[in-house]
């Protein structure tokens, strides 16, 4: 398989089209190898216009959704950034690259393990993927941006209150069937400003609070 070819029709008919146009971020996409981010049974559909079955029930998403968030978080290269759910790793090395500095929490020890290793063969080197559960996050005003890789059924304000002054959370919120992509600024001490930026559905976060079911 040609994986460069691969990649680059990822990126013209997939990642463009859902209006990701920005230079750093195509870039930064063009520079990770997204299939040494994939489980090698599923190689040669890494670059395939759908999720990507990883252990533990979890997703590598789409790279059109990786591509958004890391556009909409607009991040700079003296940014500090924290990444709840490093999954595959792939996303991690691509805010890596963006980035002065990158934490990813990650659930579950073998999956962490695995991105480490994949990120290490890219030689993304300012990342550090710990594992911890991102829904018992406690830090005050620490980062300039943060990606929340899986969706919360009902919002946690844990995660805005992480960012500094300026600073930027991505996050899908909602249940099925339809989601709502929001993008979080930090405008003062008590001030948050939010924008809805796209509609999509994908898998919670494992920790993450779920509505009371109801009871007639």
């Amino acid at each position: 398989m040609n994986f460069e070819a691969a990649r680059e029709q990822m990126i013209e008919q997939q990642v463009h089209t859902w209006d990701v146009f920005d230079d750093r971020v195509l870039a930064a996409m063009r520079s990770v190898p997204r299939e040494h981010f994939t489980p090698p049974v599923y190689r040669e559909v890494a670059f395939a216009d759908a999720p990507i079955p990883l252990p533990h029930g979890q997703w590598m998403l789409p790279a059109k959704i990786h591509g958004r968030i890391l556009q909409s978080l607009q991040i700079q290269p003296a940014d500090v950034v924290l990444e709840v759910g490093s999954g595959s790793g792939y996303l991690t090395a691509c805010l890596g690259r963006l980035a002065a500095r990158v934490q990813s929490l990650e659930l579950f020890e073998d999956l962490a393990r695995l991105a480490r290793q994949s990120l290490l063969q890219t030689a993304v080197n300012n990342v550090a993927v710990d594992t911890a559960d991102g829904m018992r996050l406690d830090q005050e005003a620490t980062y300039d941006a943060i990606a929340v890789t899986g969706s919360l059924p009902l919002y946690d304000e844990r995660f805005q209150r992480a960012l500094r002054k300026g600073g930027r959370l991505f996050v899908i919120v909602g249940q099925a069937p339809i989601m709502e992509a929001w993008l979080v600024t930090r405008m003062g001490e008590r001030e948050w400003h939010r924008e809805s930026v796209f509609e999509t559905c994908i898998e919670p976060l494992v920790n993450a609070p779920r509505p009371s079911p109801f009871v007639f």
